[in-house]
């Protein structure tokens, strides 16, 4: 099997790993970044041969160990994992379990504060903004138009939906998922696992593994010891 090899003193060689919607967002961002060079696409639902906005399919997961053999290092995971954060989770064992660096990809029309850190393998798109001493984790995805305001924490794996709005001093837990245009308030806390539904308006703290649906106030009038686990 012929596989593509990073050429020397070109931009450094990366591939994609997955093919769906949120691939084509990530092929151009990458592309926009003018940082690395796309070598192609790794899905396993996709047939060898074919192209994404004109980025080639260079087969399933199995050739991963053959391209790293080649000298590519460098790999991004594209798999939304909206609903799923666990396929999103093991593409990432995968990766690493093949010996790949995941770099932090950022569109140049994202803003980071000098102060803020932004942990690897990350995606940060058109329009995000992170505020001055935010903390972000590994593999964090923010989508477009997300605002981070100062101080707020993310941990890992949290997935940020566009036009998410968070005030200062928010933390995040692991595997959290928060949806299209939410706002939470000053200093609360979303647990690990949680999912926050679209257009919800966070007003109090969300605990590990709840479910806050679209267009809720949160907490809502009413009691609120109802149980809404993801499990």
């Amino acid at each position: 099997m012929n596989l593509p090899t990073e050429l020397p003193n070109s931009k450094p060689g990366l591939i994609i790993f997955g093919g769906g919607g949120h691939a084509k967002s990530i092929i151009d961002l990458v592309l926009a970044e003018k940082k690395w060079s796309i070598i192609g696409i790794v899905d396993d639902g996709i047939e060898k041969g074919s192209s994404i906005l004109g980025i080639p399919v260079l087969g399933d997961s199995s050739i991963l160990p053959s391209l790293r053999e080649t000298g590519i290092h460098n790999a991004v995971n594209a798999v939304g994992g909206i609903g799923d954060v666990q396929s999103r989770l093991a593409v990432f064992e995968r990766l690493r379990g093949a010996g790949f660096t995941l770099p932090t990809v950022v569109h140049p029309h994202a803003f980071i504060e000098p102060s803020a850190r932004v942990g690897d393998g990350c995606h940060l798109l058109y329009g995000v903004y992170v505020g001055s001493d935010v903390r972000i984790g590994f593999g964090c995805l923010l989508n477009s138009g997300v605002i981070l305001s100062h101080d707020c924490v993310l941990g890992d794996y949290v997935n940020l939906s566009p036009g998410a709005l968070f005030a200062g001093a928010v933390t995040v837990g692991d595997r959290a998922q928060v949806g299209m245009g939410v706002t939470i308030n000053l200093g609360l806390h979303i647990g690990a696992g949680a999912r926050v539904g679209n257009s919800a308006v966070i007003k109090a703290d969300v605990p590990d593994d709840f479910i806050v649906h679209a267009g809720e106030i949160w907490p809502h009038p009413g009691p609120l010891n109802e149980q809404r686990s993801l499990e």
